[in-house]
């Protein structure tokens, strides 16, 4: 069985989230009184509901995926379902954490933060896990492509918070650079209505020291991603990775991100580059 997804190799992070978490853990603690009501670039949230949401998604992985603790079975039948779903849980699970005291909700953090880490690092990276990553269009995933998926999440949304309260970003290579590495890998799907001739290429560059370049290759009506840049792409984008995590994270318009990257050859294809959202809802 092709072990690479996308055709990427594995990307095997898990011992990246103890280290995400102690910085977030650390954003926290320093933060004043004030601070914690000041708004976010997620429309109607305050640093109070992004920490929230970030203790309710670890607690609620916890839950489900180690203790197997199912309270709900949604039918899920169309991406549409999905998305409403977890729009719904992320709204209640916000609701009843932002209700806590800085103090409570560090302290429940740093527990469930030790343990969300223990648990992605004791699995078989190689194991069919329980979530797919649907943003990559897949059915089924494996255990280091979850795990990825949550060290994006846990990256960008503490990103969030830094960048609300002007505390120095998160955007050191060791991190950053997977986080970039695991949100490209759903440039494929992204792309399948974009169909190009066999042999048709787009260059992503994303600039800086956490970025680096990806290759996708179209073959039999489809987009292939590799690492590393062709020769002679049909399109190239390069995007600065100081706004490339918000890009895909819908933290950006397009519009607004357009005029600040560089786009060469087929603008359908760079403009759709742009539009990539590698996160749920």
């Amino acid at each position: 069985m092709d072990r690479r997804p996308l055709g990427l190799p594995p990307l095997l992070v898990a011992h990246r989230l103890r280290q995400v978490d102690q910085a977030l853990l650390a954003l926290l603690r320093s933060l004043e009184a004030s601070d914690w009501d000041l708004p976010v670039i997620v429309p109607s949230w305050t640093v109070r509901d992004v920490a929230a949401h970030l203790l309710d998604t670890a607690s609620r992985k916890l839950s489900l995926a180690r203790d197997a603790c199912f309270v709900e079975r949604p039918a899920i039948h169309s991406p549409g379902d999905l998305v409403a779903f977890v729009n719904r849980l992320n709204r209640e699970g916000v609701a009843v954490y932002r209700r806590l005291s800085p103090a409570l909700l560090i302290e429940w953090m740093e527990l469930v933060c030790l343990q969300s880490a223990a648990f992605h690092e004791s699995l078989d990276p190689f194991a069919p896990s329980l979530f797919p990553v649907s943003w990559a269009g897949e059915q089924t995933s494996l255990n280091w492509f979850d795990t990825a998926r949550e060290l994006t999440e846990r990256w960008h949304h503490q990103q969030q918070i830094r960048l609300a309260v002007g505390r120095p970003g998160i955007l050191v290579p060791e991190l950053y650079h997977p986080v970039l590495n695991c949100f490209v890998r759903g440039l494929p799907y992204h792309l399948r209505n974009e169909p190009r001739p066999d042999g048709e290429s787009l260059v992503l560059r994303i600039t800086g020291d956490s970025g680096g370049e990806w290759t996708l290759l179209a073959h039999d009506s489809q987009w292939r991603l590799a690492p590393g840049a062709h020769p002679s792409p049909s399109a190239r984008v390069i995007i600065p990775e100081e706004i490339a995590w918000r890009i895909f994270t819908k933290a950006i318009s397009r519009q607004s991100a357009l005029p600040l990257c560089t786009c060469e050859g087929d603008p359908r294809l760079c403009e759709a580059v742009l539009s990539l959202v590698a996160i749920v809802g």
